[in-house]
């Protein structure tokens, strides 16, 4: 039976499978939670951490009754940040007070919640796409895995809602496949809206798996372009009022976030001992700040883009250099070795070769796919190939990858298997022979 067609029998077994769910949740609920308290991690009670803490400065704005107002704490709107989580992190604030430690220490938690929520998906995922074995130990990988029990617990920013929700819009893709139902194409556009507004750089992802789902309908002699028309009907209407929100305060069309052209320049300024230029950022430049409090949002964004394209147009070579280091960096860690780089990163020299381990064991992964199920091949490495795709680009943060870890891991744990799998038969094999020798 092929894995998208992947039904588990009822009975005992289902409900040994849900409990055994609910073990690895609560575990890596543990790990993160516990983590919270360890020290080094970030602290979001610190004057600096508030004062550079977008979605807070966000969230006190909206409580504060000044709409969406920006995260470099100034007065004026702004569409820097989509809504989805702010408008949480001011929940948090109006439950917990603003800033008070309760209120982080909840915004930490829910992260954590959230990381610990995605094994679910994690484990339906891949035991749809690679058979059982794989989803058992994908889901354990991604409770133990170092990457999700760090920023979940040190990072309370939108990264593992964004997460668990590419968990589900890939889960939700492959149901998709073999169903014309609207109400289940209607639900993921729904879905597909609700991350982009979470972070816009996940809706690079959602035609490829529209278009991967028509295909498979259609292939299958089934309605497909009801649905599609549907899902990319729900996709605009839930995003449709940020975009009408924004075009009526900045009297132009903003997509979903105006702050493309600070990205571009912070990555494109010549500045490369580090991946970005952090020290120029209005939060950390109190003269950027001027000028953007100064010119007001739009024509700062416009103003730092024309300076980015500038020295791209004039150095056309270096960009060219930087966007393929800043690719190496975001698949393996590895940026420099140079000493004063290694001091401000100090924990480059053990993260290089576990990043490097997990995208080398991810491609594996991938190669086996496409032997053995390429379908699942072309789903899994488009979403790898194209949502990171804008940051080789612009800049790269490390968080910028965590949500494809899971999918990475996915890959990794089918990989593994397969080996061993391949070890055991030779094992067997070769013990024959001997014995009949």
């Amino acid at each position: 039976m092929p894995p998208a067609a992947y039904v588990e029998k009822p009975g005992p077994r289902r409900s040994a499978t849900r409990r055994l769910l609910l073990v690895i949740v609560l575990a890596a609920l543990t790990f993160r939670l516990t983590a919270t308290a360890l020290p080094n991690f970030e602290n979001l009670m610190g004057a600096d951490h508030i004062h550079a803490w977008e979605p807070g400065n966000v969230a006190e704005a909206l409580l504060a009754g000044h709409g969406f107002g920006s995260p470099f704490a100034s007065t004026q709107p702004s569409a820097i940040m989509p809504p989805v989580y702010p408008l949480i992190v001011a929940g948090l604030f109006r439950i917990f007070g603003v800033h008070t430690a309760a209120s982080i220490f909840a915004a930490h938690a829910l992260n954590c919640i959230l990381s610990a929520l995605a094994c679910i998906p994690v484990f339906l995922l891949a035991r749809r796409s690679f058979g059982e074995r794989v989803g058992w130990w994908a889901a354990w990988a991604w409770a133990l895995s170092p990457y999700g029990i760090y920023f979940a617990a040190g990072w309370a920013w939108s990264t593992h809602l964004l997460l668990l929700c590419l968990c589900w819009l890939l889960y939700l893709a492959q149901d998709l496949e073999r169903s014309p139902r609207l109400v289940l194409w209607s639900g993921f556009g729904l879905l597909a809206a609700f991350a982009g507004l979470t972070e816009p750089s996940i809706l690079v992802t959602v035609p490829l798996l529209m278009v991967l789902a028509c295909w498979r309908l259609r292939s299958d002699r089934k309605p497909w372009l009801l649905p599609g028309t549907v899902a990319c009907l729900s996709l605009a209407a839930a995003l449709s009022p940020w975009m009408i929100r924004n075009a009526i305060i900045f009297h132009r069309f903003i997509p979903m976030r105006d702050s493309m052209g600070l990205e571009l320049w912070m990555g494109n300024n010549g500045y490369s001992q580090r991946w970005t230029s952090d020290q120029l950022h209005p939060l950390h430049d109190p003269r950027e700040l001027a000028d953007y409090n100064r010119m007001g949002e739009l024509s700062y964004m416009d103003h730092k883009k024309q300076q980015a394209d500038d020295y791209i147009a004039h150095h056309r070579e270096w960009f060219v250099w930087m966007s393929l280091r800043r690719a190496v960096y975001l698949w393996t860690g590895y940026w420099s070795l140079d000493r004063a780089y290694l001091a401000m990163e100090p924990t480059d020299l053990e993260n290089i070769p576990f990043a490097t381990c997990l995208t080398l064991f991810a491609l594996a992964g991938l190669i086996l796919a496409w032997r053995q199920k390429p379908f699942e091949a072309i789903r899994y490495g488009g979403v790898l190939f194209l949502f990171p795709i804008i940051y080789y680009f612009s800049h790269p943060e490390p968080y910028h990858m965590r949500p494809l870890d899971p999918l990475i891991l996915v890959l990794g744990c089918s990989a593994l298997l397969a080996w061993r799998d391949r070890a055991r038969e030779s094992a067997a094999a070769a013990t024959a022979a001997v014995q009949q020798a």
